[in-house]
Formats: C-alpha cells, structure tokens, sequence
C-alpha cells in the first residue's frame, strides 16, 4: 500500500508499533526522521499522533481516506450562552447582521461533505508569507512543499470532529480568541498541529485563494461583534470569506506579512 493510501479510519485501529511503522515510512520518505510518537489526550478521537523533522522543520502525519468536513449549520444547536451573545451582542450591535445566527454561519461556513484525500505531512507551526500571496506557491514549489486545498485544511485541523469548533462547540469562557492565555485554541490538535489558535495571528492562505482559514486577521473582536461572531474565525469550516477577499485585494499586498501559509509534503 502506498503511504499516501493510509486512510484515518485505518490510522485509529492502529497500536502504537504499527503507527510507529508508518511514521518511519514516512520519515524515510522526505529524509526526515521520526521526533516522536505520543497518545492523544482522551477525547481528541484519535489515539497517537507522529511528528517528523525534516531539514529542522516538524511535520504532523495527517491521514486521509474518505473523510467528511465542512460543518451541519441545520443540525446546529447553539448553546444558550452563543444564543444570548448573537441576540445581545451582534444584533444589538447595529451591524446588519441575519436575526437567526444560522444564516449567518451559512454564508461563512463550508457546508457538510465527504472527501477523499491522500495521507499527507503538514507543518506543525504555519510560515509567515515570505512573499506576496500570488508568488506563494512558486515559491513553495522551489521548497519541494506546496499549500493545501480547503478540503485539506479542514481536515487537518478538525481531525476527525464534526463540532463547530477543532475542540468542541463552545466558546471557552473567560478566555479570548486571541493573545496570550490558555485554553483549548492553545493546545496542539489531534493531528498534533498548532492552528486555529489565535484570531490575529493564525489566519492561513490555502491554495484556493478564496478560502482563508484560522483567523480573520481581528475584524470580528475590532468591530465589537459580540463573544460568539470573535470565536466563530476559528470554526474549523470557516473559510473567512471576507479575509480572503482582502488578502486578494490591492490591500493584501502591502499587508501579506500578518498572513500565513503551511507547507504540506505529498507522500508517495
């Protein structure tokens, strides 16, 4: 079986020798080595994750298969803190913004889909653009990487997970989207990466670019939005049309070094 097969479904049956033979594949592969191969924490679904070094940067294993992203905004059932701060905050607000937050997150949110996408090595920490955004994927190409698709994105950070969010539906209280402090936007994720974690900083370009995901560079909390709109940039599906379009714009030129990107390695 080529590496780039190892589905997700195939990836949870395995014990901790097995994966450990994959994640040496693959180290093998890109001439990397193997840095470690730990549990997830009870909960994250998954129960190992690998990361590899390869030339003094760490790549997460992220397996793929037929897998479903994108998220049910009909199934959604907000809790009544998000419900209190959308009627409260957003509409109180004045911003214009749909009187049931379900149209909303419908115009922001990537609709429910199954994909199928290959096993792939996807950095642990995102890049800073270190060129304009139109020059990025040439200049990732030069580096033997390249971006991901949306599909892949989200994959990748939910992991597995059907809620709102990468580590669940609510909006941890008494923690902000963005700054120092904890919470579980801190934590690495299942795959072990570290994204969707802070709404300033971790916005990330994909090769689609109308889709931004992890952040919307502040917007919601400078616009005084309201507790949950501040959060929603992290949802896992978010592709932040607005972002997007901005860094497209003539204003992304002068702006791309608050944006990231995160090289992804193709498996054989």
């Amino acid at each position: 079986m080529s590496l780039a097969d190892l589905t997700l479904a195939h990836w949870r049956t395995l014990d901790p020798a097995a994966c450990t033979r994959y994640a040496e594949e693959a180290a093998r592969q890109v001439d990397g080595r193997l840095v470690r191969l730990e549990a997830v924490p009870q909960g994250a679904g998954l129960p190992h994750r690998a990361v590899i070094e390869r030339a003094g940067e760490q790549y997460a294993l992220v397996p793929g298969g037929e897998v479903t992203v994108g998220f049910d905004v009909e199934a959604w059932q907000p809790l009544p803190e998000q419900l209190l701060s959308y009627h409260e905050e957003s509409l109180a607000g004045g911003f214009g913004f749909d009187a049931d937050p379900r149209d909303f997150l419908a115009r922001v949110l990537t609709p429910r889909r199954t994909v199928t996408l290959p096993a792939v090595l996807m950095a642990v920490e995102a890049v800073r653009l270190p060129e304009v955004p139109a020059q990025v994927p040439a200049l990732f190409a030069g580096r033997g990487v390249r971006l991901p698709c949306p599909d892949e994105w989200e994959h990748a950070c939910g992991a597995g997970a059907t809620t709102l969010f990468r580590w669940g539906g609510a909006c941890p209280a008494d923690v902000s989207p963005y700054g120092p402090g904890e919470g579980p936007h801190r934590l690495p994720n299942a795959f072990g990466l570290r994204i969707a974690y802070d709404v300033y900083d971790s916005a990330e370009m994909t090769s689609d670019p109308g889709f931004v995901y992890g952040g919307d560079g502040g917007e919601a909390v400078c616009g005084g939005y309201g507790t949950l709109l501040e959060w929603l940039p992290l949802a896992t599906a978010n592709r932040n049309p607005a972002t997007a379009e901005f860094l497209g714009g003539p204003e992304g030129e002068d702006m791309f070094e608050d944006f990231n990107a995160r090289p992804v390695i193709d498996l054989g």
